[in-house]
Order: C-alpha cells, then sequence, then structure tokens
C-alpha cells in the first residue's frame, strides 16, 4: 500500500488563519496523510503551530531559509513513498490527494500537480489579472492544459512527487525560488527538469480534477505586485536557464510568451470599454518586466537571494 505524506511550509504569523484552514484540510483528506508542518526560521510561528497540533509533526526548517530548505527539511523527516507539498495558503478539496495518487498510479508518472483557483479579496476582485496572468499569484493559467496530461513541470502550491524521485534529483535547490517575501520562483520547475534528466522517460502529469483554493491575498492585487513579482520571475528564468539550459527552461515560456500572451492581449483590447485597457496595460507591463528581469539576471549571473539561516544548515537532501 502507498504511503503519503503532505508538507505544508510557513514562514509568517501573518498567514495564521490560512495556515489553520490549509493544516486542517490536509487532515481531512481520506487517504489519512501523514502531515508534516515545517516553518521557515520564524521561532514565534514555530511555537504557536507546535502548540495548536501536538499531534502532528511540526518541525523548524533545518536548511538554508526558503522554501527550498523547508520543502527538503518535510521531504527527509518522511519515509512516505508519495511526498505532497500544499501552499500554507491553499485550501485543499476534500478529493485533492486521491487524484494524484490516482495519476501515479502508472509507474512512470513520477510527479503530479493539482489546479490551483484564486480565492480574491472581496473588496478587489481580480484587479488587473487576466486569466492568462494568475501565474503571478500562483495559480493556474489559461495557457495550461484544460485536461489531464503530460508537462514539464507543475505549480507549487499543489504538487506530488515520488519521494525516491525527489531523492534521486537532489531535493529542491537553494538559490532559487521564494525566501520570505521575496517573490522569486522556479524552484519546482527546476526539479522537474532535473527529475527527467536523472531519470529519462519520467513523466510529470497535469491533472485538473486535483484542486486547491488559494488565497491572494490584497497586496498582491496591484500593479506594483503585478510588476515586482513579474521581474522577479524573469530573474527566477535566468537563474534556471544557467543551472539546467536554455532549451530545458524556456520550452513552455516560448509557446506562452509567442501565442497565449498575444491573443489575449488582442481580446482585451476589444474590449477597452469593459475594463480590457486596464487588463491589456497589465500583461505589457507583465511581458516587459519579466523581459528585464530576465536579462538582469543573464547580464549578472546567477542571483542568489537568501537570508542567513538561524541555525547550523545540513546539507541539502540527496540519494541514500
Amino acid at each position: 500500500m502507498t504511503t503519503v505524506a503532505v508538507v505544508i511550509c510557513a514562514y509568517t504569523q501573518q498567514r495564521w488563519g490560512d495556515l489553520q484552514d490549509s493544516v486542517e484540510s490536509a487532515k481531512r483528506q481520506p487517504e489519512a496523510p501523514e502531515v508534516v508542518v515545517v516553518i521557515d526560521h520564524e521561532p514565534e510561528l514555530f511555537a504557536r503551530a507546535k502548540a495548536r497540533w501536538p499531534e502532528l509533526r511540526v518541525v523548524e526548517n533545518s536548511e538554508d531559509r526558503g522554501l527550498s530548505g523547508a520543502r527538503n527539511t518535510g521531504v527527509a523527516l518522511t519515509e512516505a513513498d508519495v511526498v505532497a507539498f500544499l501552499d500554507d495558503d491553499a485550501t485543499a478539496d476534500a478529493d485533492w490527494l486521491g487524484h494524484m495518487l490516482t495519476a501515479l498510479d502508472d509507474p512512470d508518472v513520477v510527479g503530479v500537480g493539482g489546479r490551483a483557483t484564486p480565492s480574491w479579496p472581496d473588496a478587489t476582485g481580480a484587479g488587473p489579472y487576466t486569466d492568462e496572468l494568475l501565474w503571478i499569484v500562483g495559480c493556474s493559467y489559461r495557457g495550461l492544459p484544460e485536461t489531464a496530461g503530460d508537462v514539464r513541470n507543475v505549480i507549487g502550491s499543489s504538487m506530488a512527487f515520488r519521494r525516491e524521485a525527489i531523492l534521486l534529483a537532489g531535493g529542491f535547490r537553494s538559490g532559487i525560488g521564494r525566501v520570505g517575501n521575496q517573490p522569486l520562483g522556479c524552484e519546482e520547475t527546476e526539479m522537474c527538469i532535473r527529475i527527467a534528466q536523472a531519470r529519462p522517460g519520467a513523466r510529470i502529469r497535469h491533472e485538473p480534477r486535483s484542486n486547491v483554493s488559494h488565497r491572494v491575498s490584497p497586496d498582491r492585487v496591484t500593479m506594483r505586485y503585478l510588476r515586482r513579482r513579474s521581474y522577479y520571475e524573469g530573474i527566477s528564468k535566468a537563474v534556471l536557464s544557467r543551472r539546467v539550459g536554455t532549451g530545458d527552461s524556456l520550452s513552455s515560456e516560448q509557446t506562452y510568451l509567442t501565442k497565449v500572451l498575444p491573443g489575449a492581449l488582442v481580446r482585451e483590447l476589444r474590449s477597452v470599454g469593459r475594463g480590457g485597457g486596464r487588463r491589456a496595460f497589465a500583461i505589457v507591463v507583465s511581458v516587459v518586466s519579466t523581459v528585464t528581469g530576465y536579462g538582469v539576471g543573464r547580464l549578472f549571473g546567477s542571483v542568489v537571494v537568501t537570508a542567513p539561516a538561524t541555525r547550523a544548515a545540513r546539507q541539502p537532501v540527496v540519494a541514500p
């Protein structure tokens, strides 16, 4: 029988309500997974979470500060066959885990990602975002497959991997991905690519029936955040391309940039009177900011944005 763990990483008390919803939704999964909560170098949040869930494994990140280190900590602490990851501001549907485990019944499938549906602030709604830009707030966006199928990488807010595949790839790499509120990304993309390189024939699946509700905070429904997140995505892509090669790192982005976004821009320009002008402007700003970030990242080399760990970091996860 396949064993499964759900790893939830958290770094701030500002999301305490969201974290409680996330953990409880993982605990309610019919598969009764082991739930591991990893606190990223925030002692007060660790104490609070430890008191809130004495029945769970609540631990501190033992690696470098950041989402990659926190995820590695969770992987190292469980011996489950499958490790799923759920964001601290995402609430899983009742059948979220079941659909991902069904996809993993195929022995060639080593990873699977689900759908992340945005939960917008009541006061602002979707703000400037078109469906094509929902990746900026960590949600599924128009351009992803609408039905189950193989993909290059999954969305980090909702994903599951065979633990052996994570170990084979060496775990999540520090120096890429989110650290605190610094909106870098691509750590799950980089690992998916390394899994494929290390294990030819391995498949990553997209399973849209596996859904989470991903809360979007009001500060992320602004042009300022859109611009900042897009810029750092460009930097992340530059770091990614240096690590795994331009071909693998930008294979999906070429279609998105040349087909998906131009179609969205034309559509929004045709509906200027219904708010399309603002949304069209947001598309242009996102593209320009992303390209600028990518150029900066390529020009100045790999950008590592990490804060010093509050304890000695152990070695990254490696295959035994």
